[in-house]
């Protein structure tokens, strides 16, 4: 591990006031560096969509802090977004390419997988995701990634790679410490006991600690 790794923030699974959701991730991002939040909202209308993009977009911004939407490249150039984040069932990275523009960021969903990691690599994506590392009950994981998958990765290319997948601030260290460029973390902010932006402060911590122990 080269850089420290930076908090990939993705949001609760339910988000039904908007302007309330963006005034608690204002605090969340004044707690700790934020590199990029993600905006997954499930079964929601397109327009409730469009409202919590419009309310995340210029919290986000004044913190030089990147949103992408989940799933859908059509809704997140439509809202403006700074990209989208795309699993192995919602289109091609070519598709997604064409409608983001060359200049949004991408990442694409890779399981526990190097082979589709390089292929999304090769196919121009921003990033990688990689996981679940841990068990989750934020989405069902189809698959159980192993920590290595983040060390051999890092050896051998050079896209930026995402865990993601039941990480807390009890366990991010052991994914920080195998490679992980960004960690995704969605439950292990929105549902800590002390709150989300102590959370994110927790999370800072020990992206910060882990990178200081490599330097020794």
């Amino acid at each position: 591990m080269t850089a420290r790794a930076r908090l990939y923030l993705i949001t609760p699974p339910r988000i039904d006031d908007a302007k309330a959701f963006a005034a608690l991730l204002a605090q969340c991002l004044d707690a700790g560096d934020v590199a990029a939040v993600q905006i997954r909202l499930k079964d929601f209308s397109e327009d409730h969509l469009g409202e919590v993009v419009k309310a995340v977009l210029p919290v986000a911004h004044a913190m030089g802090v990147a949103v992408l939407l989940n799933d859908r490249p059509d809704l997140a150039a439509r809202f403006g977004c700074d990209g989208v984040h795309i699993g192995q069932s919602d289109g091609t990275l070519k598709d997604a390419r064409r409608i983001m523009g060359p200049d949004a960021m991408i990442g694409v969903t890779c399981h526990d997988s190097r082979h589709l990691a390089m292929e999304a690599a090769e196919g121009g994506a921003d990033y990688v995701a990689f996981g679940a590392f841990f068990p989750t009950q934020t989405k069902d994981a189809t698959t159980q990634a192993e920590l290595e998958v983040l060390s051999i990765w890092q050896e051998s290319m050079t896209t930026p790679c995402v865990a993601i997948g039941g990480i807390t601030v009890d366990n991010c260290t052991e994914v920080i410490e195998a490679g992980a460029d960004f960690i995704a973390v969605s439950a292990g902010v929105w549902t800590h006991p002390d709150g989300a932006p102590a959370a994110v402060a927790a999370f800072f911590a020990k992206t910060k600690a882990a990178h200081a122990a490599t330097k020794v």
